[in-house]
């Protein structure tokens, strides 16, 4: 997965990484969370989910200590990072607060 999700960061449209555990109750509540983002917000994001258990050196290249873990990138660049439940207004309000204004309008 290592080489895909290399290419997948590296889209010019944001890109929101969901690290997972299939034994995380959090990560569960996460599910319909994300899929609301991704309704809301259609083509101007791309959301993959990363499960840990089957990533480990993915998992551990970029430090996820606790699941969920949500990162935000764009152009390869980790514009944010946090670990925990959010709403999905609060991930869409970190989506455009961090990422390229022009590829999210």
């Amino acid at each position: 997965m290592n080489d895909s999700f290399q290419d997948i960061i590296n889209s010019d449209k944001p890109v929101l990484v969901d690290f997972y555990a299939t034994w995380c109750g959090p990560c569960q509540m996460l599910v319909p969370v994300l899929k609301h983002v991704k309704d809301s917000l259609g083509d101007r994001i791309t959301i993959i989910k990363v499960d840990v258990d089957k990533n480990e050196k993915l998992a551990s290249k970029y430090r996820i200590k606790g699941v969920p873990t949500m990162m935000l990138f764009q152009s390869g660049v980790q514009l944010w990072r946090q670990s925990g439940v959010l709403s999905k207004e609060e991930i869409i309000e970190v989506i455009f607060k961090f990422s390229n204004k022009k590829n999210t309008e």
